[in-house]
């Protein structure tokens, strides 16, 4: 590899989040959660289903905003500029965004262009390739199965540079074969100063990781009193 590809991100980024509180409905779903994230690094998220993951994630990614705490890039609030904080962002979710009735190759190009307006064709090219779509590329996304829309979100990371990848179940309907793939994929991205927070409930190999137990961050209930009210 290159060192030019070694040095594609900031060396010196660091994500970071303080104090940060989680409200879905009428349910705190995790507070006063701390993480510094810096370049080169990955976290992955544990935890039972509810304990938060997927709502840090999302919250991270600047579609739901904190009850509490704030995030910050290199120091400065992510408030000051919610677009530059979207451009440096990657979110794959649960669900495949793919529009049925276009081809793979429209999917990820329109994607990519979306992400960022100057993005060329090499790179999508590339991304297709990388995770064995390219044979492919003129099929609508409406005929594709399962595994194959996952690995068409998937080249949404390659498609257009961003140093923050938010995976979400990024294993899910893939093979072994598939899941190497993105081994590999997510290993190049933190040579080269990019960073992950991954969740899974699947086997991974993320080397040098570090580990973040959501359910340590589950209040604990409210407590009845004698009145029959909370506490």
């Amino acid at each position: 590899m290159s060192n030019q590809a070694m040095s594609q991100f900031d060396s010196n980024a660091q994500f970071s989040g303080q104090g940060l509180a989680c409200l879905r409905g009428e349910r705190m779903v995790f507070a006063g959660l701390d993480f510094t994230l810096s370049s080169g690094e990955a976290v992955l998220l544990l935890g039972p289903n509810g304990s938060g993951k997927s709502s840090l994630l999302r919250l991270l990614a600047g579609l739901i905003k904190p009850a509490a705490g704030r995030l910050a890039w290199n120091g400065t609030p992510v408030t000051e500029d919610r677009e530059a904080h979207s451009g440096r962002i990657h979110y794959v979710g649960h669900h495949d965004a793919i529009k049925p009735v276009l081809t793979v190759w429209e999917n990820l190009r329109f994607w990519a262009r979306l992400h960022d307006p100057e993005a060329g064709d090499a790179a999508a090219r590339e991304a297709l390739e990388r995770f064995d779509m390219a044979r492919l590329a003129e099929i609508p996304g409406k005929l594709l199965s399962a595994g194959q829309k996952r690995r068409l979100n998937l080249s949404r990371l390659l498609a257009a540079p961003a140093p923050v990848w938010l995976l979400d179940e990024p294993t899910v309907a893939l093979d072994r074969a598939s899941v190497k793939r993105l081994e590999a994929v997510i290993a190049r991205h933190r040579a080269q100063g990019g960073m992950v927070v991954l969740s899974t409930h699947a086997d991974i190999d993320l080397p040098d990781n570090r580990e973040m137990h959501m359910d340590r961050f589950t209040p604990p209930p409210p407590i009845a009193d004698d009145l029959g009210g909370w506490v």
